[in-house]
C-alpha cells in the first residue's frame, strides 16, 4: 500500500475518532440540559403545590456569573461629566468630585458610584425623541445599561435604567434621566466602574436552589407570594470601603405579585430591593 494511501486512512480514522468523542459531547450537554429543565420543572410543581403561580417561561437561566470587585473610576467620572457638562472644572471634596460649568450645569460624584448630575435648561433636548436621547447619551459616556423604561407625565419625562455587566442588570444600580418641557434637566443614580474579577468569587447558584430558598421564607411568613412573575440572574452592588471600594455579587432577582426580592448566591440572604 503507498504511503499516501495510509496517510489518507490515517486522517480518515482521526477524523472518525474526533466525531465520535464530538458526538458524546454533544450527547451529554443535551443530557445535562434536558436534565435541568426537568429539575426545574420539577421545582416548579413544588412551587405551584404551596400556592404560587410560576411559568418556567418566565425563567431566565443564567450562564458564568462570579463576584467581582470594583474600584473607584476617576476617569470614568470625569468622561461622563464632558459628555453632559462639556470643560468643567473639577473640585475634589474628598469622598465627592464635584464637575461645574457655569454654562451648562454641575456634577456630583461619590466614591461609591452615586451621582447626580444637574443641566441648565436647554442645554441637551429631546428633539429627536427622549429614548434616542438618552440612548446617544448612554453611549458616549460608555455607561452599560439594560433596556430602557420610560415613564410619563404631564410635563416630564422619566427614563429608568439599569446598570449592567457584560449584559447582566446590577439590580440596586439605577440612573434615572429628567427631562421637564422636553429639556434633560437631572441624571441621577448609581453606576459601576473599575469591574475586576476576583480569585475564589461566589458564583451564581442554581435557579431551583434560589426558589426553594425563597419558598422556604415564604413558608416561614418572612414574606407574602401569590405569584412569580420573572426570575432573573445578575449582581447586586455594594459598597466596601470609603474610596470606592466594593463588590457585584451574583443574586437572583424574584419577581412577585408583592415586590421584587434578590437572592444572594454566597448566602441565600433574601430582602427586597
Amino acid at each position: 500500500m503507498s504511503g499516501s494511501k495510509i496517510k489518507n486512512i490515517a486522517i480518515a480514522v482521526l477524523v472518525l475518532i474526533n466525531a465520535f468523542f464530538l458526538a458524546i459531547i454533544i450527547i451529554d450537554n443535551y443530557a445535562d440540559a434536558t436534565e435541568e429543565r426537568q429539575a426545574l420543572e420539577n421545582v416548579c410543581e413544588v412551587l405551584q403545590s404551596n400556592g404560587i403561580l410560576i411559568d418556567t417561561g418566565n425563567i431566565k437561566t443564567a450562564g458564568a456569573f462570579s463576584a467581582m470587585r470594583t474600584v473607584r473610576g476617576e476617569d470614568m467620572e470625569a468622561a461622563i461629566a464632558s459628555v453632559f457638562l462639556g470643560n468643567a472644572e473639577m473640585t475634589d471634596q474628598g469622598v465627592i468630585y464635584l464637575y461645574e460649568n457655569v454654562s451648562t450645569g454641575s456634577a456630583e460624584f461619590a466614591s461609591a458610584g452615586d451621582f447626580v448630575i444637574r443641566l441648565n435648561e436647554g442645554v441637551i433636548t429631546n428633539t429627536d425623541g427622549t429614548l434616542k436621547t438618552v440612548e446617544g447619551l448612554l453611549r458616549d459616556a460608555q455607561l452599560e445599561t439594560s433596556d430602557a423604561v420610560i415613564q410619563a407625565g404631564q410635563e416630564n419625562e422619566t427614563v429608568t435604567v439599569f446598570s449592567a455587566y457584560k449584559k447582566a442588570n446590577i439590580f440596586n444600580c439605577i440612573i434615572h434621566f429628567t427631562f421637564i418641557e422636553g429639556s434633560l434637566r437631572t441624571v441621577s443614580g448609581r453606576y459601576v466602574a473599575g469591574i475586576e474579577p476576583v480569585e475564589d468569587g461566589a458564583e451564581i447558584s442554581y435557579v431551583g436552589t434560589a426558589l426553594l430558598g425563597f419558598l422556604a421564607a415564604v413558608k416561614r411568613g418572612d414574606l407574602e407570594c401569590a405569584e412569580i412573575q420573572s426570575v432573573e440572574a445578575g449582581y447586586v452592588h455594594s459598597a466596601v470601603g470609603p474610596f470606592g471600594e466594593g463588590v457585584i455579587t451574583p443574586v437572583w432577582l424574584i419577581d412577585t405579585d408583592n415586590g421584587r426580592y434578590v437572592v444572594d448566591s454566597a448566602s441565600g440572604e433574601i430582602r427586597m430591593i
